[in-house]
């Protein structure tokens, strides 16, 4: 049985009329005119335990308006959702207790208390028994570093401390899912990395379903191999990472290094073309509906002396592009 399932999930926002003027006040007061905006239409997935999968979609998809009904903050207008066998608004309580949720633009720390008392508080709300949450603190402050600043109120820990300190928190009470609203939004390289190896290690270890919500797709390609996008609040697509952008991504980059200096007038590949070179290094660029790596591989080696190669797979970041600008039925439709 999946831990979260959604059939058909819909959510419509129903707001006044609103027009200026003294005369349109006192239309909107008594024609009481409404207007409609579909958040979401109609979307339905299946994740099992344990799954990592990336949430994507340009602004305004949706993304967050199905985190809340996930959640149980908002009541779906239609539709059927379940999480772990709970519905989210009938159920709040019983369903907060198994999700946990990081915001990387809101935090679940007390502002002015120390984080160990933020955590301390967080263990009277969920009644988290003191042996287990012994257990959880020391792990998780010697995974994530956080013995250094354990004792330093929330608001003068830098944002990577304080991320550092969400995860923690959202992790103390054990559930078995959580959602991430863009956890690594202005964390430098360094911390990213951080955060990346510890949602990869809670998922690892102790089986933890993460669903990611991000604009950074170094995320997604480093955490997730299957993605959920939805666009204008329908979902597009819904499948393995390796599989869109297998057959999605129509070109790819071969990478040569020359033995010898070669003029850009006389280097010409029959079904490449060159996308860019510095020095011996040049970049091909070419089709692979078309000629295959193997026959670019050849004709390259047959022409030059090669002292070094590889291929560039297109990028995931390129193909989501494309969908955002296009639309999905047109970036998506092969040649």
């Amino acid at each position: 049985m999946p831990i979260i399932e959604t059939q058909d999930l819909r959510k419509v926002f129903r707001s006044l009329v609103r027009r200026p003027g003294v005369g349109g006040t006192l239309r909107t007061l008594f024609s009481r005119e409404y207007e409609d905006k579909v958040a979401v239409e109609g979307v339905t997935m299946a994740l099992e335990a344990g799954e990592l999968v990336g949430y994507i979609g340009p602004n305004g998809a949706g993304k967050s308006t199905t985190i809340k009904m996930l959640t149980g903050i908002l009541v779906p207008t239609s539709g059927v959702v379940r999480v772990d066998g709970l519905v989210p608004y009938e159920q709040r309580r019983r369903n907060a207790r198994n999700i946990g949720v990081v915001f990387g633009q809101r935090s679940q720390l007390y502002w002015d208390l120390p984080l160990i008392e933020s955590f301390e508080l967080l263990r009277a709300i969920y009644g988290i028994p003191p042996t287990r949450y012994r257990a959880n603190l020391d792990h998780f402050t010697e995974t994530l570093d956080m013995g250094p600043f354990l004792r330093t109120p929330v608001r003068q820990l830098s944002l990577g401390q304080r991320m550092r300190g969400d995860f923690a928190a959202a992790m103390l009470h054990d559930p078995r899912i959580v959602f991430l609203d863009e956890p690594t939004i202005g964390l430098d390289v360094v911390a990213k990395e951080a955060i990346r190896e510890f949602i990869a290690r809670v998922n690892r270890e102790r089986g933890t379903t993460f669903i990611l919500t991000t604009h950074d797709l170094a995320d997604v390609e480093r955490l997730c191999r299957r993605i959920v996008l939805i666009d204008r609040g329908t979902l597009v697509y819904d499948g393995e990472i390796d599989a869109l952008r297998d057959r999605y991504g129509t070109h790819r980059t071969l990478v040569v290094t020359l033995c010898e200096p070669t003029p850009v007038e006389t280097l010409t590949v029959e079904g490449a073309e060159v996308e860019s070179h510095a020095g011996d290094v040049w970049r091909l660029r070419f089709d692979r509906r078309t000629v295959s790596a193997e026959v670019v591989i050849r004709r390259v080696a047959d022409r030059y002396r090669v002292s070094d190669l590889s291929i560039e797979e297109p990028e995931l970041e390129s193909i989501i592009r494309r969908i955002y600008l296009e639309g999905y039925s047109e970036a998506m439709a092969p040649a």
